[in-house]
């Protein structure tokens, strides 16, 4: 059998397979490291070397496991990528606009989307099975709710992934693209301590988010800088959504003394405390500032607009496939854990305490 033709270019090699065309290969070209291909079949890099540069004193055996890991490297290169993206939730506002634009990124790179989507899939153990499924080429993972364990032996098993929207704290060795939940959280209280506002009740998320212990802790700063202390009758754990939100905002309305403001882990949760005051009888922002997290579609849609939060949803999305492909491509990352900067936007939701 012939043997490919090779040149090496910056560490580099480029295969060409004018040999390989009995096993249906033709005009391949593919670029692989030298130790990718080493660590693959379990030869040194100097082998390897010696293999494609067609050198003789290289046992028959190991050449021929040398080039067929050469051939597997140009099969896999003729067919699509496809990247496994799981969200297991509903895809409204917030978990739509993730979606989508990790959509659009790795349409724009030629990559195949398997999509795996809806609240039915919070209890599987797919990510079990993920390496061992020889269509899939790697996983964008939104908000995933395993534990930090399942999520590290799916990285010690060498299944390239990123993290979207992390539920835990990065974990080592493992990829994540979130945004600067306290540093916004702290943007929005400072906001309402401007105005005036001392007696702030937050409706805070799950204790066991991420995103909920980040921006709680984010408020607490900000009142603490105001010599405030959170009271515990002041916070409320609830899970996002907007019945919820009215359920605890209804709740401290009607204690007594009733707090001038509320801030809301989200949107939604927001939605349901302006349902609450309206209930009540008071005016939002006259009787009571609240303001949300994340700025979806619905935060200007309300009756006044909503004072909240942006995170940047569109380019998370984008990031997130960004450094899947390099992790694909075998490139290092430079950083593991990508933290971007969110807004406040002011709306007619707050307003000076009365």
């Amino acid at each position: 059998m012939k043997h490919p033709v090779v040149a090496s270019v910056n560490g580099l090699v480029e295969f060409r397979y004018s040999d390989l065309v009995e096993r249906k290969i033709e005009n391949v070209k593919q670029r692989a490291s030298l130790r990718d291909i080493a660590a693959e079949t379990g030869v040194s890099i100097a082998t390897v070397s010696r293999v494609l540069n067609d050198h003789v004193n290289v046992a028959q055996r190991t050449r021929d496991l040398v080039l067929q890991a050469v051939e597997r490297r140009a099969v896999a290169s003729q067919r699509t990528r496809t990247v496994y993206v799981r969200c297991p939730y509903v895809l409204t506002d917030y978990f739509g606009l993730l979606v989508s634009s990790v959509a659009e990124g790795l349409k724009l790179h030629g990559l195949r989307l398997l999509l795996d989507a809806g609240e039915s899939g919070q209890g599987s153990s797919v990510l079990r099975s993920l390496p061992e499924t020889g269509d899939v080429d790697a996983a964008i993972l939104i908000l995933p709710p395993e534990d930090g364990e399942e999520l590290l032996a799916l990285s010690r098993a060498g299944f390239p992934f990123v993290v979207l929207d992390p539920r835990v704290s990065p974990l080592p060795d493992i990829a994540s693209v979130s945004a600067a939940h306290f540093a916004g959280a702290r943007a929005v209280a400072d906001h309402l301590i401007s105005l005036g506002h001392r007696d702030i009740a937050v409706i805070a998320g799950p204790e066991e988010w991420l995103a909920g212990d980040a921006r709680l802790a984010g408020h607490r700063a900000a009142l603490a800088q105001a010599g405030v202390l959170l009271a515990a009758d002041r916070l409320r754990h609830v899970e996002p959504t907007t019945a919820h939100g009215r359920r605890a905002a209804a709740e401290l309305l009607q204690g007594s003394p009733r707090p001038s403001a509320i801030v809301c882990f989200n949107d939604k949760v927001a939605v349901g405390t302006l349902q609450a005051a309206r209930e009540l009888g008071l005016r939002v922002p006259a009787d009571l500032s609240v303001a949300g997290f994340d700025d979806i579609d619905l935060a200007e849609a309300t009756s006044p607009p909503l004072t909240t939060v942006r995170q940047p949803l569109e380019e998370m999305g984008r990031i997130a496939v960004a450094q899947l492909i390099r992790m694909v491509e075998g490139q290092a990352l430079e950083a593991l854990h990508i933290e971007l900067a969110t807004g406040l936007v002011v709306r007619g939701s707050t307003a000076a305490v009365a």
